[in-house]
């Protein structure tokens, strides 16, 4: 299978279809591939959409871009379908229509398959930002997608840097671990890309990193973007010595692509040099 990850850059927009033109020629883009990956935090580009006040409010921000879900939740659909592929949409606020008072939204990435929506996954574990400016909520549990591509799964930037969320979805017999991410800094996109060559390692398994890139002057959210797409792998033999399968230029717009086997998942967590998948257990509680 082929897999591609945007390093995606934010612009300003003036109607709802701009933001439909960008997402379709995105995915055209990347239409040789079978899965495609877009950032965590993505769809906040469409707070432009409520005017400069809005868009450099961070609470106000939220609820424009919230408001526009069902909408992108159509043009996913109509895309995967049209051209035949998976989409991890880029990730943004989702609010519980039920809940009353003063909801507090959660930070969900949405996955599109050829014949529709699959399902969506929000974030675990919140940044001090989400938590202490953002008021953004974490909504634990994790899912696990079954598709034509194999068993994916989902680790929302913050949540590649935990080890026992990836071994979670290892266990459930996850192939490929998407991690969305949106980081203001080197280190901190150095942070979420360690983690997930991490969870490459240990769990040895696909994990593809879809990072936002550039700079913006009209939101305080993502004001700043600092990043690299890449897709990883362990490096046990089976894969490349690096671990880096493919990776693009630091802070480089556009996709960065890849082929992959995901029978050398299961070759390698059956026969490579090492076997962490296998030995985890014996990591716990022996020292």
């Amino acid at each position: 299978m082929r897999i591609a990850a945007a390093a995606y850059p934010f612009d300003w927009l003036d109607s709802f279809d701009a933001y439909r033109a960008k997402i379709g020629a995105w995915v055209a883009g990347a239409a040789d591939c079978d899965l495609l990956v877009f950032p965590e935090y993505g769809a906040m580009e469409l707070a432009s959409l409520g005017g400069p006040a809005i868009a450099g409010d961070l609470e106000a921000s939220l609820h424009e871009v919230a408001r526009h879900e069902a909408a992108r939740d159509a043009l996913h659909t109509e895309l995967a379908a049209a051209h035949g592929v998976h989409i991890l949409a880029a990730s943004g606020p989702h609010f519980d229509a039920t809940q009353s008072g003063n909801p507090r939204p959660v930070n969900r990435a949405v996955l599109y398959g050829p014949k529709g929506r699959i399902g969506h996954q929000d974030k675990q574990i919140m940044t001090r930002f989400e938590r202490e400016d953002w008021n953004v909520a974490p909504t634990p549990g994790l899912r696990v997608f079954d598709t034509s591509l194999g068993r994916l799964g989902v680790l929302i930037c913050y949540d590649a840097e935990f080890p026992l969320l990836g071994r979670t979805l290892a266990e459930a017999g996850v192939e490929i671990i998407l991690v969305p991410s949106c980081t203001d800094t080197v280190a901190g996109y150095n942070r979420v890309r360690i983690g997930a060559m991490a969870r490459a390692l240990e769990s040895q398994c696909v994990v593809v990193q879809s990072p936002t890139v550039g700079n913006v002057d009209w939101s305080p959210a993502i004001d700043e973007n600092r990043g690299a797409a890449g897709i990883y792998a362990p490096p046990d033999g089976f894969w490349p010595e690096s671990g880096v399968v493919a990776e693009g230029g630091m802070d480089a717009p556009g996709w960065v692509k890849a082929e992959v086997d995901l029978d050398l998942v299961a070759e390698s967590r059956r026969n490579g040099r090492v076997l962490p998948f296998l030995h985890w257990a014996e990591s716990a509680g022996q020292h």
